[in-house]
């Protein structure tokens, strides 16, 4: 499908030439997830010759304070830019897209402190605490979408390093999480698998549903983050999104990954269903997304769920006020002790930012946010009995979008 253009005040785009207004806005949705179209676009946008070319990205540079007697404060920089290149091919349209992170060097091994965080390894250990960095190459795919009739339109994705048809839209693209630094607790029970090393996805788009399969290597990236890590495509996942409007979309998805964990024998199967609203008005908008995430680990034979719900809300265009409250169980917490259970964990994040410089190009904002947790006392030995955690952040991305010729 071809770019929709921005109207001229840059806040919402024009979905009436030439794709339908419920389609989702290719521009802010990951891998093939969908996304609302009303979800406002900070990127830059020209017309190079026959092509479409966008940019965009965000970094921040923050300072994080865990709370209670594992936390360690750390500087750091949560960043990525993705580039995008889209051209009419045949019936249909093709882009390339290209992401690239330099969290390996602005939040090097173990990463970006969090409390109760789990996933991936770091020196052969499994990583606690921490969210690892994202890797130098996040994606490179190639989208192909080719319409078969008025309502029906067929998709093929394939990528070295791309994200495969489970989950909802990554965190780092959901308008909802746009303010936040940090990632979901509940990251790895949801959205993970956005960047997977060899991904093949096929789908067809009917009306307003989109149903699509992929297959993919679901092995995490391994610690050293500058490299592509390739490895047989045995895992498989499906998913149907629908795109009721151009404020709500919504997703069922299901996986089954094969080893998905270095140090953990054994596949998983994965559930996770999500809504997400995009609500514009006058100098402003509110998104708000509300995901369930499972993993079944096959050879334990148990279940760990997680749910989030996370809003973010611009007044004015320059005030911001987000929130993400989370309910995650967690069974990595202790790795040198496998007899341990898994244990439910809340964190409540609040938090709120405001624009400093608006340019035509750019915005440079600074923000702070506060979190909470829950967790049972039997914790407290380890953690405290009221961790908080907090941080202060500048943020600077491209202004919302304007289309150059």
């Amino acid at each position: 499908m071809d770019m929709p253009e921005m109207d001229m005040n840059g806040m919402n785009m024009d979905m009436s030439q030439p794709a339908p207004d419920w389609m989702p806005s290719p521009h802010d949705g990951s891998g093939t997830g969908w996304q609302p179209a009303a979800t406002p676009g900070h990127m830059w946008m020209k017309s190079v010759g026959a092509w479409d070319v966008m940019a965009h990205g965000v970094v921040f540079a923050d300072y994080n304070q865990p709370g209670g007697p594992r936390g360690a404060g750390k500087a750091e920089s949560v960043n990525w830019v993705m580039l995008m290149e889209q051209h009419k091919l045949g019936r249909g349209s093709i882009m390339f897209r290209e992401m690239f992170s330099a969290e390996s060097l602005t939040a090097p091994h173990p990463g970006f402190p969090e409390l109760f965080q789990t996933g991936e390894t770091y020196h052969g250990q499994p990583l606690v605490d921490h969210q690892h960095p994202h890797n130098v190459f996040s994606e490179l795919s190639l989208y192909y979408a080719r319409p078969i009739s008025d309502k029906i339109s067929w998709l093929f994705y394939g990528a070295p390093a791309g994200e495969p048809a489970l989950g909802p839209v990554a965190f780092m693209h959901r308008a909802s999480a746009s303010e936040l630094p940090m990632a979901p607790l509940s990251h790895h029970l949801q959205d993970s698998t956005h960047t997977s090393f060899g991904v093949i996805t096929t789908g067809l788009d009917v009306d307003r549903f989109r149903i699509e399969g992929s297959v993919f290597n679901g092995r995490e990236p391994e610690e050293k983050r500058y490299g592509i890590q390739f490895a047989p495509l045995d895992s498989w996942s499906a998913r149907l999104s629908v795109a009721a409007s151009r404020n709500w979309t919504a997703q069922y998805s299901y996986g089954r990954l094969e080893r998905p964990e270095a140090l953990e024998p054994g596949s998983q199967r994965r559930q996770t269903a999500s809504v997400e609203y995009v609500r514009p008005f006058a100098s402003g908008s509110w998104a708000t997304s509300l995901v369930w995430g499972r993993v079944h680990k096959v050879l334990a034979n148990h279940n760990l769920n997680s749910y989030l719900l996370e809003t973010t809300a611009d007044f004015k265009l320059r005030n911001y006020a987000f929130s993400r409250m989370e309910l995650v169980d967690k069974d990595e917490l202790f790795p040198g002790n496998p007899l341990l259970p898994s244990f439910r964990i809340g964190a409540y994040t609040f938090g709120g930012a405001r624009d400093l410089v608006q340019s035509r190009l750019w915005q440079l904002a600074l923000g702070a946010d506060v979190t909470f947790y829950t967790k049972p006392s039997i914790l407290d030995s380890a953690y405290g009995k009221n961790p908080v955690s907090f941080q202060i952040f500048m943020r600077v991305r491209p202004a919302l979008s304007h289309h150059e010729h």
